[in-house]
C-alpha cells in the first residue's frame, strides 16, 4: 500500500508463495495491504486459511484499528460511501449534544470564581480586552465566533495562525493560562450557543480554510461534525505547527467522525483531563527543581480491542 504501518515488518516472500509460507509461519492474522489487488490475491489461498481460523483483514482497516487514524493516502470516495462509519444516528447525537449541554453548563458554574480571577489577572498584566474573538469554520462551513481568554499582546498584522510564530507576543498570565488549557474555558458559552459540542475536531481559523480545503485531502470532510473543545486529534497528537501536523491531525479527525460516539466521547474527554493533569504536575515539578517524567499521549490501541 501507499503508506507506512505502525510496526516493524519482517518480508517472509513473496505473496505467490501464501500457502508455503501459511504452512511454515502458522500466522494468526493474514493482513491484505496490497496498492493494487487486480489478479494479484491468491484468494483459495486466502479461503482456505479462513477455514483454517485464520483472520484474513484489509489493510487500511487493520491500520486504521490500531494506529486510532485514517490512512488518507489510501483512502478513495469509495471508501467513504461503503464504509460502516461516516454515519450520524439520532438517538448517539441527542446523547452527545445532551452530555456537552450538562457539562458545559455544570462548568460554568463551577469554574465562574476561577473565571472571574483569570478576568481580573489578564487586566493587571497587560490591559486591553479579556477575550478574544476570532472567526473560526463550523459545522457545514458556516463562520462563528469563537471565544478565549486573550492569552497575547496585540499585533499590527498577523504572522501566522501556528503557535511558534508568535510564541514572543504572548503574555505573562497567557503562557499560563495555554499551558494549564484555561484560555479555552469560554468556549463554554460557544457550546450552549449551538456553535460547538464538548469533543470534536478543533474549529480552524477562517483565514487557513482556503489553504487547507486545497492541501489537506478530504477535509471537507471535517465540516459535517460540530467541532469541540478537545478531540481526538488534541490528545493524540497536540497542536498542530505547520501544514504536515495539520495533515496528521486530520488523519485523526477522520477517524473520530468515521466511529463517533458517546463512549468515544467519553474516553476523549478522561484523556484531555487527565492530559491537562499530567502537564500541570510536570510543570510544578520543573519549578520545585524536580526531574518530570516524559508525558505520551495514549498508547496504541491493541488490534483486537481497538475503538469500533
Amino acid at each position: 500500500a501507499d503508506f507506512e504501518p505502525p510496526f516493524d515488518r519482517l518480508i517472509v516472500g513473496r505473496v505467490d508463495r501464501l500457502d508455503e509460507i501459511i504452512e511454515a509461519v502458522r500466522p494468526d492474522r493474514i493482513v491484505i495491504a496490497l496498492g493494487d489487488r487486480r489478479g494479484r490475491l491468491p484468494m483459495r489461498v486466502l479461503l482456505n486459511a479462513r477455514l483454517q481460523g485464520i483472520r484474513v483483514e484489509d489493510g487500511v482497516r487493520f491500520y486504521e484499528r490500531v494506529s486510532g487514524k485514517v490512512a488518507i493516502e489510501a483512502l478513495n470516495p469509495d471508501h467513504l460511501v461503503s464504509s460502516s462509519g461516516f454515519r450520524q444516528h439520532d438517538l448517539d447525537c441527542a446523547i452527545r449534544r445532551a452530555l456537552s449541554l450538562f457539562v458545559s453548563t455544570l462548568a460554568l458554574v463551577v469554574f465562574a470564581p476561577l473565571i472571574a480571577l483569570i478576568a481580573i489577572a489578564i487586566k493587571i498584566d497587560s490591559g486591553g480586552p479579556v477575550l478574544f474573538v476570532q472567526d473560526r469554520i463550523g459545522l457545514g462551513g458556516r463562520r462563528f465566533a469563537l471565544l478565549k481568554f486573550r492569552t497575547m499582546h496585540p499585533a499590527w498584522r498577523t504572522v501566522s495562525e501556528w503557535v511558534s510564530d508568535n510564541d514572543g507576543r504572548i503574555t505573562r498570565v497567557g503562557r499560563w493560562l495555554r499551558r494549564s488549557r484555561l484560555d479555552e474555558l469560554p468556549q463554554l458559552v460557544n457550546i450552549l450557543r449551538g456553535d460547538m459540542n464538548l469533543v470534536g475536531p478543533r474549529p480552524h481559523p477562517v483565514c487557513n480554510f482556503d489553504l487547507f480545503l486545497a492541501r489537506i485531502p478530504y477535509y471537507p470532510v471535517r465540516t459535517t461534525v460540530l467541532p469541540g473543545l478537545t478531540g481526538w486529534a488534541q490528545v493524540r497528537q497536540g497542536y498542530a505547527n505547520g501544514l504536515d501536523e495539520e495533515i496528521e491531525k486530520m488523519r485523526y479527525d477522520l477517524y473520530y467522525i468515521k466511529h463517533r460516539s458517546a463512549w468515544l466521547d467519553l474516553r476523549i474527554l478522561l484523556h484531555t483531563v487527565l492530559t491537562v493533569i499530567s502537564d500541570n504536575a510536570a510543570t510544578v515539578a520543573v519549578r520545585h527543581g524536580a526531574a518530570p517524567q516524559p508525558t505520551y499521549g495514549p498508547s496504541p490501541l491493541q488490534p483486537d480491542r481497538g475503538l469500533p
